[in-house]
């Protein structure tokens, strides 16, 4: 997903991975044991766009009150906030395996908190169980991998793990197609996350702590034992070397910039080098949450029905499409990061992004214009169920599906039996809503009969498919390599938490945005956000294709301009990079 992140990794890197696990399979225990924890940040995150419709469906208040919605979905991104916070906190304090192990006890908790909600306000509360984990495992699970990997295929295993966030995205879309004729549908679809992390918990039981934490806490021995494990004899007393070395360097950062929060915070925005870096940074972060993508991921199957696809079983079928797409796009990405560049990759998928949501406002728009008009005869086929409002309307003759489903009106729209022609508005309740379909129509609450709802799922699908190698992978890469060594934890902190809160920023508003501006509305204001991201980009973020840290710190010091030559981009780094 979107969130994790994907660390860069060639192809030397991915033959290298394959014979080191061949030799030695403990390597690959490790990181897969690990990486269940980047599945279920991908499962959790990618499991409610299904569930809430069949939730919408039992519990009647979630249907009727749109923020109520909105909480469900994005309280798990609030508490993935908090999370990642303390995350941090939990693995320099007590360790990496613990937080892992904590972060399983959460996903289980919450999984079975929602498995047996009576209410939608408990189902709330497993949702923000569920985000603790996602925050905690989201910056756990990469770093575990990245402590206890031999460095040459460092890169191509955290890449697994960003591939396991997004194929766990994928499968919660399985999934819930899976669920959706089964007794207690989205109980099963939330549920069922508790086994994979109760897998987890059980496996990382029998794993060894980091070697780099147990190095930084005195702890050498068994530190050696752990990378006698990884790496072949002739190569372990090097990496030992390296380690000291390296947690040497760190204890010295840190004595010189200060361990609170807050201070690491202060002298990173009053460093002139990293406030450049953390504006380039926060940038990308933000613009990959403000051009829409998390209401794709959240809200995929509810945007098919926006489209006039009433079916829920359709709808995230439907929407395997996105999520299968977003998982390509990542594969995409790590093979042509390093030929073609971050900068230019961002800027081609900001460009396909605005084209893409400009033309689904037009078809929501044309979706909307052409809507089937309300027949007084067929409302009336109902008998005395009409639709209070469309009743007392001054001027019913001028309304519409749009008009029916509107939220002054909250009725429902049953479609003729000739689908695009008049139909009938009529209250919306389970009763009218068997007799409708007992007719052999179709029965709409969110979305009406259009011809162009093919066109949105054809749309949304090349929206990921722009989004995804780009603006899905690139931002998390380059917050990995444009902080200077001694601001690099608290730098990729406040862009990460930046991420985090443009997320819940977008999710909480979708569906009341889309009340207020229509869906067509909503997406062109999600243009006007890309444009001002693909600006800001423009302007602010620098090519770090090829450079070594220090050539990075350099082009900020001097202050990046997209309209001169930067001693960086010269034939010195060219070569470089050959």
């Amino acid at each position: 997903m979107v969130e994790g992140g994907i660390s860069k990794a060639d192809k030397t890197e991915f033959t290298e991975c394959w014979r080191a696990v061949w030799r030695t399979p403990y390597i690959m225990k490790l990181a897969l044991s690990a990486g269940i924890g980047g599945f279920l940040f991908g499962y959790d995150t990618g499991v409610i766009s299904g569930a809430l419709l069949y939730i919408r469906e039992d519990f009647k208040a979630v249907d009727r009150k749109t923020w109520l919605q909105e909480t469900i979905v994005s309280m798990a991104v609030a508490g993935a906030i908090f999370g990642a916070a303390t995350g941090g906190w939990l693995n320099d304090k007590f360790g990496r395996k613990l937080s892992i192990l904590i972060a399983d006890v959460l996903f289980f908790a919450g999984a079975l908190v929602m498995a047996i909600a009576p209410a939608p306000w408990v189902i709330i509360v497993g949702r923000i169980f569920v985000g603790l984990g996602v925050g905690m495992a989201s910056m756990t699970a990469p770093l575990y991998i990245s402590e206890a990997s031999p460095h040459k295929i460092r890169g191509a295993l955290v890449s697994m793990n960003g591939l396991l966030i997004t194929g766990g995205q994928f499968l919660s879309y399985l999934i819930n197609l899976a669920f959706t004729d089964v007794k207690g549908t989205w109980r099963w679809m939330l549920g069922i996350a508790g086994l994979p992390a109760l897998v987890q918990f059980l496996l990382m039981l029998a794993l060894p702590e980091s070697p780099r934490w147990l190095y930084r806490k005195g702890k050498v021995d068994e530190s050696r034992d752990i990378i006698a494990k990884i790496y072949p004899a002739e190569e372990v007393e090097n990496e030992m070397l390296a380690m000291k070395k390296s947690v040497e360097e760190e204890k010295e950062i840190e004595g010189s910039i200060g361990s609170s929060t807050f201070t690491q915070i202060k002298k990173a925005f009053g460093n002139t080098t990293c406030r450049r870096a953390l504006y380039a940074g926060i940038c990308v972060q933000v613009a990959q949450q403000f051009v829409g993508i998390n209401t794709v991921m959240y809200y995929s199957p509810t945007i098919m029905q926006f489209a006039g696809i009433a079916s829920n079983k359709t709808a995230v079928a439907l929407s395997l499409i996105t999520s299968g797409l977003n998982a390509v796009g990542s594969i995409v990405s790590m093979a042509f990061v390093d030929r073609y560049g971050r900068r230019r990759l961002m800027i081609i998928s900001m460009l396909g992004i605005i084209s893409c949501l400009i033309v689904l406002s037009v078809v929501f728009s044309q979706a909307s214009a052409h809507a089937p008009a309300i027949s007084s005869t067929e409302t009336a086929h109902f008998g005395n169920n009409t639709c209070t409002a469309y009743a007392s309307a001054p001027n019913p003759t001028s309304w519409n599906c749009m008009k029916c489903l509107a939220k002054e009106a909250e009725c429902g729209f049953c479609s003729n039996t000739n689908l695009y022609a008049p139909g009938a508005c009529i209250a919306k309740t389970d009763a009218l809503a068997g007799a409708c379909k007992a007719e052999k129509r179709v029965w709409y609450t969110k979305g009406c009969p259009s011809k162009f709802g093919f066109l949105a799922v054809v749309f949304l699908a090349l929206y990921i498919i722009v989004y995804s190698p780009g603006m899905g992978t690139v931002p998390w890469i380059v917050n990995s390599e444009i902080y200077p060594l001694r601001f690099r934890g608290v730098g990729g902190g406040i862009a990460a938490v930046s991420n985090w809160t443009s997320n819940l920023i977008v999710s909480l508003t979708f569906l009341t945005l889309t009340e207020h501006l229509g869906s067509s509305g909503t997406f062109l204001l999600f243009v006007g956000f890309s444009i001002l991201g693909l600006i800001a980009i423009f302007f602010l973020v620098p090519e770090t294709k090829g450079m070594q840290f220090e050539e990075v710190e350099k082009l900020l010091q001097k202050g990046y301009s997209p309209f001169r030559k930067n001693s960086s981009s010269t034939k010195e780094v060219s070569d470089h990079t050959k």
